[in-house]
């Protein structure tokens, strides 16, 4: 069995691609790494929590790797601190990195280039599936997901906090992607086949950040 990292961001491509990956049984997962924005204790991008990330990987059972980072760093930092944990879990025998992506081609070189430094391969189990059946197969497969950021670029600030789901999908604008794969929104997994226990949130404010995102808070809640 092959063992390899998990890029996870909390969202419903990460969830998607972890669910094909634990069907295929195929796989040794070691860790799910997870790029963190230290300034703001949230995950970089999604916006959502520190611990309501830890609560989604303790849910799932697996070991966490975080990345930190601050705000404002440049993209050389970022690559050389990812390198540093691909190389230091590649000592300990993975050989491969997972990643939701679905059809940036760019995105993909990219990663595949990071990762060829450290003599790693990647692999992309949702590549170039149809994203509308995804989202569909998301939504029946029993996920759940809240919306936790939009690029007001393509979406208006009603969109931030909704439920991932048919109606959401219906009431997306012909130019959004169904998945959200060109950053349109980002989203948080609360439940679903792969968690042991569903994740508890409320939802807080929603702000605008950087003039562009729309963030809706998400507050973790006690189990009574």
């Amino acid at each position: 069995m092959e063992k390899i990292l998990f890029t996870w961001s909390g969202g419903k491509d990460s969830a998607l691609a972890l669910y094909e990956l634990q069907k295929s049984r195929q796989f040794e997962i070691a860790a799910l790494i997870t790029t963190v924005t230290t300034d703001y204790d949230r995950v970089s991008m999604h916006g959502v929590r520190n611990i309501l990330l830890e609560q989604q990987v303790n849910s799932l059972g697996y070991c966490l790797e975080k990345v930190q980072l601050n705000k404002d760093a440049p993209d050389g930092e970022y690559e050389r601190k990812i390198g540093e944990v691909f190389n230091s879990y590649r000592q300990k025998g993975v050989s491969s990195v997972a990643f939701g992506d679905i059809f940036l081609d760019d995105l993909r070189t990219y990663r595949e280039d990071n990762l060829a430094k450290v003599k790693l391969k990647g692999l992309f189990p949702l590549w170039k599936r149809d994203t509308e059946e995804l989202a569909l197969k998301f939504i029946k497969l029993g996920f759940k997901a809240v919306i936790s950021c939009v690029d007001s670029e393509f979406l208006d600030r009603s969109f931030a906090g909704r439920a991932f789901d048919e109606k959401f999908l219906s009431e997306l604008p012909e130019n959004v992607d169904p998945c959200g794969e060109n950053g349109e929104f980002h989203s948080f997994v609360f439940d679903g086949p792969i968690f042991r226990d569903k994740i508890l949130y409320e939802e807080g404010n929603i702000v605008l950040r950087n003039n562009r995102f729309y963030y809706c808070d998400l507050l973790p809640v006690e189990k009574g």
